[in-house]
């Protein structure tokens, strides 16, 4: 048994595998998530084939079910590294396929959006302690480009991205009142956080299968 451990959710009561059951078995969601957007992926291959991007993004989904089971069953900073870096990957890639794909941004204007994403997820726990810097930045994208698509430009994605905002905004709560509520509730919210989040990458990931054209 291990003597140092990772504790930083309700769940969790000690340094054993099991000890955070609902957190690790909810991360099938992603999992479920993954399986259901590869099946998407396949009918909507056609002609042209299958877009390599569309099964990259895939795969990050299915890796952060994996990484994220791995971080709530074994809780050492391996387990949190293989937890957070697929979440960073899927967040610079996606927005830089959205603007690209769904916005028709030049190449430069991606590079400016992913390197937005870079700096508020640096400077929002510098300046507020909060240390969920990079889902907020993955908040904003996903306001401020399905704003932009939703409300100038008519694309169909836009309503997809705002309602995966809606969603993360509520799931991000739950992830964060997770240990100010634990005395209230010994189960914690954080395994709500994994099913709306699976939902959510669900959502955005349908929407760049359904309309992100190849640029």
């Amino acid at each position: 048994m291990q003597d140092k451990y990772i504790d930083i959710y309700c769940e969790r009561t000690g340094p054993e595998y099991w000890s955070e059951p609902v957190n690790a078995v909810t991360n099938l969601s992603f999992i479920i998530a993954a399986f259901f957007l590869a099946r998407l992926i396949s009918r909507q291959a056609g002609g042209g084939g299958v877009d390599r991007l569309h099964l990259i993004i895939c795969g990050l989904i299915f890796l952060i079910g994996i990484g994220s089971w791995l971080f709530h069953t074994h809780a050492t900073w391996w387990a949190l590294a293989a937890d957070v870096f697929p979440i960073i990957i899927f967040i610079l890639l996606y927005t830089w396929l959205a603007l690209r794909r769904f916005a028709y941004a030049p190449v430069w204007v991606c590079i400016i959006g992913v390197l937005l994403i870079l700096s508020i997820a640096r400077v929002v726990p510098m300046l507020t302690g909060f240390q969920g810097g990079s889902y907020l930045a993955a908040l904003a994208a996903l306001i401020a480009i399905g704003g932009f698509l939703h409300f100038f430009r008519s694309h169909v994605a836009g309503i997809s991205l705002l309602w995966a905002a809606v969603l993360f905004a509520v799931s991000l709560t739950l992830r964060t009142i997770d240990l100010p509520l634990c005395g209230y509730f010994g189960l914690g919210t954080h395994f709500m956080w994994h099913i709306m989040n699976a939902l959510v990458l669900f959502i955005v990931g349908r929407a760049m299968v359904l309309h992100g054209k190849r640029y």
